[in-house]
């Protein structure tokens, strides 16, 4: 009896650790993983929080301009004082006094305050969807090295077993007479070569991998398994789709945000005009006077207060003026920096499909020229097999195929990266 509850006790831990442990992986598309980060990436919930932010900031702005209410409650006891009146006694009894204080004041500088706080908000949702962007694109970055990287260890897997094959060959034929052993020596020079090459690959996988978890926002321990294939996501077409589409600079997130700058200085030039405006401020005021002796004492309270006030500014020695001025100024400034940036997203525009077309000729010359040095090292090893090649060029076949295989890699990670770069400038699919 005892052992049927210890073994179904192990089974029952054994069943939960599985359960924890498939709960712990984490399987991602590419399309998945941006959205997974948008969600969980710190950064991403601190610019959600900026909206908050300036939201909270805009209703501080707007309820200042709002009737303000304020009581309080005073108690006076003179310790049995009585005023003498004209030879007549006033018992100044223990009192207390209740009052109630409705407020407002109103001027042009809160009013402008409450739209540059509209554009504060507007600003701040331009500045999360732009996070929202960069993060995509990092995650993306780093997801697409992943898949570059875990190719660049099956092509480099690939050629290791060809070699190790060839290895093995050759040390038989050395045994036999038929070949040296400096030719075995050259051969496993090359496979450690490789396998220098496939563990130093191997290790910046592990750090790539790190690198998306922190994009990700995801748990340190949890392990994260890509679904995606280099295959899937390396579309020629949509890069030849992509170089057709048109630039519309509005649609790019680094302008648009200085083209509410320039609203937000426009609405300073109008806040610095404000100052010339008069002050309005009304209120009202109850107060309820009670006496805790027996005769009601002397008062001179008045139970209801109405007030009104309007502050004009008449002279300040030319500050409001110069204030003015300097808006104006730096209303300049912004436009013309607004020029330079139009100028500078063009030429950028220009030169990132320059570079896209550029990186697709490379990429398909890499893809050509990675089969040709597979077919000639395969032809190589059989030459090698049937004595007709040396060693020195099986060495140099494999040389020319690592090589062929790094520039390959590179070229996929050259394009992919090209692309990014321009879908991000176009933002056309915002």
């Amino acid at each position: 009896m005892n052992k049927r509850v210890i073994l179904i006790g192990l089974i029952s831990l054994f069943v939960s650790a599985h359960i924890v442990k498939a709960q712990d992986i984490l399987k991602l598309s590419v399309q998945e993983a941006e959205q997974y980060a948008i969600e969980h990436n710190r950064t991403m919930q601190n610019a959600s929080l900026d909206i908050k932010q300036a939201k909270a900031a805009r209703w501080q702005t707007l309820s200042s301009m709002l009737p303000q209410v304020s009581a309080g409650f005073s108690y006076q006891n003179y310790c049995g004082y009585e005023l003498n009146m004209m030879g007549m006694p006033i018992p100044m009894n223990p009192s207390g006094t209740f009052n109630t204080t409705v407020s407002m004041a109103l001027t042009g500088a809160q009013v402008v305050g409450t739209m540059l706080a509209n554009l504060s908000i507007e600003m701040a949702d331009i500045t999360k969807q732009q996070t929202e962007q960069s993060i995509s694109k990092s995650v993306r970055s780093v997801y697409l090295s992943i898949l570059v990287m875990e190719k660049t260890v099956s092509l480099l897997d690939s050629s290791l077993v060809n070699l190790e094959n060839l290895e093995r060959t050759t040390i038989n034929a050395v045994k036999a007479g038929a070949a040296e052993q400096v030719d075995a020596d050259q051969i496993s020079i090359q496979v450690n070569s490789m396998k220098n090459n496939i563990n130093s690959t191997a290790r910046s996988l592990e750090m790539l991998y790190n690198s998306l978890q922190l994009q990700l926002g995801a748990d340190i321990n949890t392990k994260i398994e890509l679904t995606g294939s280099l295959d899937d996501i390396l579309n020629t077409d949509g890069v030849k789709s992509l170089l057709l589409e048109s630039f519309d600079i509005n649609n790019n997130y680094d302008y648009q945000l200085l083209k509410k700058s320039e609203e937000l200085t426009k609405r300073q030039v109008t806040m610095s005009w404000m100052d010339f405006l008069p002050t309005i401020s009304v209120y009202y005021q109850y107060s309820k006077l009670t006496y805790f002796g027996k005769d009601a004492g002397f008062s001179m309270t008045p139970p209801n207060m109405i007030g009104a006030s309007v502050n004009l500014p008449i002279f300040s020695s030319g500050t409001r003026v110069a204030k003015v001025k300097e808006a104006k100024i730096n209303l300049q400034k912004m436009q013309n920096t607004i020029k330079s940036t139009e100028d500078a997203l063009y030429v950028q525009e220009r030169q990132l499909r320059y570079n896209l077309v550029s990186a697709l000729e490379n990429y398909e010359n890499q893809a050509d020229n990675i089969d040709v040095s597979q077919r000639v090292f395969n032809n190589i090893l059989t030459k090698y097999k049937y004595g007709v090649s040396s060693s020195l060029d099986v060495t140099n076949a494999s040389n020319n195929l690592i090589t062929a295989q790094s520039n390959y890699v590179q070229s996929v990670m050259t394009l992919l990266n090209a692309q990014i770069e321009l879908e991000t400038l176009m933002n056309n699919n915002k």
